[in-house]
């Protein structure tokens, strides 16, 4: 059976550290996929900030062009919101009943995983996959469904991109390839603009 690792959030905008992420999980048989799965709006997040959500679909579809292995996911976007993770899980699974799904999160998200709607169901019947976050240390957890991953830690986030775009600065390096042009060319996190 096909593992599936869903690793969902806002990608506002998606940025090489998602990346970097997604290539080492697959590359390093954690799983044999990845979708990067986008939240039209996260439950425990401000949705002032978010860009419209086909436009963060537009990026995701320019960065996992041509990665292995690494596919996008838009379910979230017709299902009822907020959207909690164990519905999109539970949606996944009837929908794909021969694969096997696992979460993708970062420690800064496991130290709240209890604040999440139904978190000991997603560790039973799917199981978490927790990589590591700077400022947010992980001891040996022996939580069973849980597992550590100790992926290349990028002390980048989409706050620092969106800040910098703000600023004027080139962020080509810092996303995907094809992604700076995308934001440049619709004129996104600009000072001056809103959404």
């Amino acid at each position: 059976m096909e593992t599936v690792g869903i690793l969902g959030g806002s990608f506002n905008p998606v940025h090489i550290g998602h990346m970097m992420l997604a290539s080492y999980l697959v590359q390093w048989g954690y799983v044999d996929k990845v979708w990067l799965t986008l939240s039209p709006r996260n439950p425990l997040k401000d949705p002032g900030e978010l860009i419209p959500d086909l436009k963060r679909l537009q990026m995701l579809s320019i960065a996992a062009k041509g990665a292995p292995d690494i596919d996008i996911c838009d379910i979230e976007l017709s299902m009822p919101r907020p959207s909690f993770t164990i519905n999109t899980l539970d949606v996944l699974a009837e929908r794909y009943p021969d694969t096997r799904f696992k979460i993708i999160i970062g420690s800064d998200n496991w130290a709240i995983f209890d604040r999440w709607r139904e978190p000991q169901r997603i560790l039973d019947e799917y199981g978490v996959i927790v990589y590591p976050r700077p400022g947010y240390p992980l001891e040996d957890d022996h939580t069973v469904g849980m597992e550590i991953v100790n992926a290349p830690m990028a002390n980048i986030s989409s706050t620092f991109v969106r800040d910098a775009i703000a600023k004027g600065r080139d962020m080509n390096y810092f996303l995907p390839a094809g992604v700076y042009k995308y934001i440049i060319d619709n004129r996104l996190y600009r000072p001056t603009e809103k959404k």
